[in-house]
């Protein structure tokens, strides 16, 4: 029989452990879950991996049927995007009020729905012709949600590329493309009105890629270095992300706006790429990662904007095996599509593999297949040590 002494030192490793559990559990991030691929899981295992770890936020690029009701009462948010190829139907009021009835109103009870994203880098795509039904398309969304009494739950806005900014730095002359300015200035000001954030895909990694022996490898990767000083604010920068949110920030105040907000809703980095893209390494998209969900941890603001946590959507939850392009295109995944992690990002004993034919993790799953709770196992063992002093 265990001694009392026993017992109160197991009883301060269990709470302990318990603490740790619940800070290591507790990180929460958005993540972006892309499907070009024809080997992902399924979304209901999905959904058990995100549970897992406890990802309350997720970024879809449609509004996915099957992965909605597979998220049924689990307390995950979601953005839904209409595509681009979408927009010019979305411009017509009865268009935009039927999709919404098809694609948000059946799931919304049951799953949380917050925000719509209509298109994706509208004003970066190559096909100029959906850039005039841009706003109007966002307008008549709106329009549409308002008609149908969810425009105080459901959000608009649209994502755009890091490349509608003509300069970057400093940080403080931030500023977008002059021809994008017929389209910008109107977006920015419904935007205001409607009170939504401003969406940017950002990623470091591109402008290293650009120019390798200009760009600082630490200074892309969050790792220590000198960083740079905006020669007009002085503000200093550690990391080229925080100068990009902040060059984003200027150019909408150059626009006449101060009362928007800006959100990264892609940024990551590839783990395998071709022999000519520089950087894009395991341990490279290791580092970005890991050393970026610690800065969402912290609820750290960028220097402009010290008192506005930074917030992020990762870029992604799986390779993606059909993606066109280079390499690196189909290797940003934290996850491979069987479910084990690409690499380790401090989360590992608490990172579930997904349950299939083929076997389980060891101690996170049942015989059956049923999830374990981590803690759980942690009492388990504790219990054996009891019964056995």
């Amino acid at each position: 029989m265990a001694s009392s002494s026993s017992l109160l030192r197991a009883l301060f490793l269990l709470l302990s452990l318990s603490d740790s559990a619940t800070q290591i559990l507790g990180l929460e991030f958005g993540i972006n879950y892309g499907q070009i691929a024809d080997d992902l899981p399924s979304p209901s295992r999905v959904a058990t991996l995100l549970g897992s770890l406890n990802v309350s936020r997720v970024k879809l690029y449609d509004a996915d049927p099957n992965v909605l009701q597979a998220f049924s009462n689990s307390n995950v948010d979601f953005i839904i995007g209409i595509g681009n190829d979408n927009l010019q139907n979305m411009t017509i009021l009865a268009n935009a009020q039927d999709w919404i009835q098809q694609h948000v109103q059946p799931y919304i009870g049951q799953t949380q729905i917050s925000c719509i994203v209509v298109g994706n880098e509208v004003l970066n795509s190559s096909n100029n012709q959906w850039m005039p039904y841009l706003v109007p398309a966002m307008k008549t969304v709106y329009s549409a949600l308002s008609n149908l009494g969810l425009n105080k739950q459901v959000a608009v806005t649209t994502a755009h590329s890091l490349n509608i900014l003509a300069t970057s730095y400093p940080p403080s002359a931030g500023s977008f493309w002059p021809n994008l300015a017929q389209y910008l200035q109107p977006l920015l000001n419904f935007q205001a009105q409607i009170n939504t954030p401003f969406l940017i895909n950002a990623y470091p990694y591109f402008a290293y890629k650009g120019s390798p022996s200009e760009v600082s490898l630490n200074y892309v990767l969050f790792q220590p270095n000198e960083g740079l000083t905006d020669p007009v604010t002085n503000l200093h920068y550690d990391n080229m992300l925080y100068a990009q949110i902040d060059a984003v920030y200027s150019a909408i105040k150059a626009m006449g706006h101060t009362d928007i907000t800006v959100r990264i809703s892609e940024t990551g980095w590839p783990s395998k790429g071709d022999d000519d893209e520089a950087g894009a390494t395991l341990e490279n998209a290791h580092i970005y990662n890991e050393n970026l969900l610690q800065r969402i941890e912290q609820k750290q603001g960028t220097p402009a904007k010290p008192s506005v946590p930074i917030d992020i959507y990762v870029f992604a939850l799986f390779n993606e095996n059909l993606k066109p392009g280079p390499t690196s295109e189909r290797n940003y995944g934290l996850y491979y599509p069987d479910g084990t992690p690409v690499y380790s990002l401090g989360l590992q004993g608490y990172l579930p593999e997904l349950y299939s034919a083929t076997g389980t993790r060891p101690g996170l799953y049942s015989a059956t297949g049923t999830r374990v709770s981590p803690f759980s196992v942690v009492l388990v063992s504790i219990m054996t040590f009891l019964m056995n002093i």
